[in-house]
């Protein structure tokens, strides 16, 4: 190579260097929480979702109290600690809110689920006409997370709900309001809908938690709601019967078919209903057959898995209905996340698409249920 053309490379690739890897440009920082900041620990009045009273518990934020770790399996135990469900209210006419928060577990994500949904704090309020409306997910980065919700707030005193994380438990939690800012924490309502289910009812594979089917029906229904969803581990298991016979419930959801065979169905279902009805003579018990995988329509196998589980499921209904068990209810699995498979992102675990689309058909059922 001739020296002129050598010099040449040399000094193209030299400007090439200094120009092919710009600088990543600075990104603004967004609001930070003042020093002056007043702190309001929510245990001091109480979140929503948070069954069994003032029983002992391991942790304040488990859904379970401490004497389950004894009755039920050692799956259904370790989720019960995540805070799937809990939504906390307040009050205030602040015009930011923040949140301080520490988590019990340091996997803040899943593979098919962000860290809003596992481990995030959503934030919904009142609006005008009364109306549950979403407001903020900020994404937790680790364990421990304190940041700004929401800033520039429209002036005065308006009514919040924050959703707990779905996937991962809470060490503590705090909602920060500037130094001067009217604050009041709304006491937990009564009578709440519970949700006995697997993954789906969790919150697999939810965005946030206010995205969950039994979060869209709280809001909907304007109701109170605790949900008992064990990942893969939803069986319609004795012992969570026991101890859902220990809350005072307005309606009882079962939807366990996801983790259950049609032989587990046949010989757990029936029991199980009256074992409730035991306590709740009147209350409503809805039935709730399991959701098709997506991709049934194209795969034989999970298509009749499914024909086999909703006709055990109905005939334990019919068997119920004859012997007289009142205020039974019903819900077909067929539709729940729609019928263009659009709905799931792993044919599984629905999308947000597919919790809203299930909380429609929920939703006139329990209407029915809880007149």
């Amino acid at each position: 190579m001739k020296p002129a053309i050598l010099l040449a490379f040399f000094v193209s690739a030299s400007l090439f260097a200094q120009t092919a890897a710009p600088k990543a440009p600075v990104k603004p920082k967004g609001p930070s929480v003042p020093a002056d900041a007043q702190w309001h620990d929510v245990t001091t009045w109480g979140v929503e979702g948070r069954g069994w009273g003032d029983q002992e518990r391991k942790r304040w934020f488990d859904r379970f109290p401490a004497k389950a770790e004894k009755t039920v399996t050692p799956a259904v135990w370790g989720l019960s600690r995540d805070s799937a469900g809990m939504m906390v209210r307040f009050k205030t006419d602040a015009k930011a809110i923040y949140c301080r928060y520490d988590l019990a577990k340091a996997n803040l994500a899943l593979p098919a689920m962000p860290a809003t949904g596992v481990s995030g704090l959503d934030l919904y309020a009142r609006d005008d006409q009364g109306q549950w409306r979403w407001v903020a997910c900020p994404k937790p980065a680790a364990q421990h997370v304190e940041a700004v919700l929401i800033s520039d707030l429209a002036p005065g005193e308006h009514e919040f709900a924050a959703y707990l994380p779905l996937y991962n438990g809470i060490e503590k939690l705090e909602i920060g309001v500037p130094k001067d800012a009217k604050f009041e924490g709304q006491a937990p309502r009564e009578k709440p809908i519970v949700f006995y289910g697997t993954s789906i009812t969790h919150g697999a594979n939810a965005s946030r938690p206010g995205m969950v089917h039994t979060a869209i029906l709280g809001r909907r229904l304007d109701r109170p709601v605790i949900n008992i969803g064990f990942s893969g581990n939803g069986r319609m298991d004795a012992a969570v019967g026991d101890l859902i016979n220990e809350l005072d419930a307005s309606a009882i959801v079962i939807d366990c078919l996801p983790n259950m065979q049609p032989a587990d169905v046949t010989a757990k279902c029936v029991p199980l209903v009256k074992q409730l009805r035991s306590k709740h003579a009147k209350t409503p018990i809805v039935l709730v057959e399991d959701r098709r995988f997506t991709n049934s329509w194209i795969t034989p196998a999970k298509a009749k898995f499914h024909d086999d589980n909703h006709a055990a499921l109905k005939a334990a209904y019919e068997q119920l209905k004859a012997e007289k068990v009142a205020n039974l209810h019903y819900i077909s699995g067929d539709a729940l996340y729609g019928t263009d498979a659009e709905g799931a992102n792993d044919a599984s675990h629905a999308t947000d698409l597919g919790f809203m689309r299930q909380a429609d058909v929920f939703e006139p059922v329990l209407r029915e249920a809880l007149k």
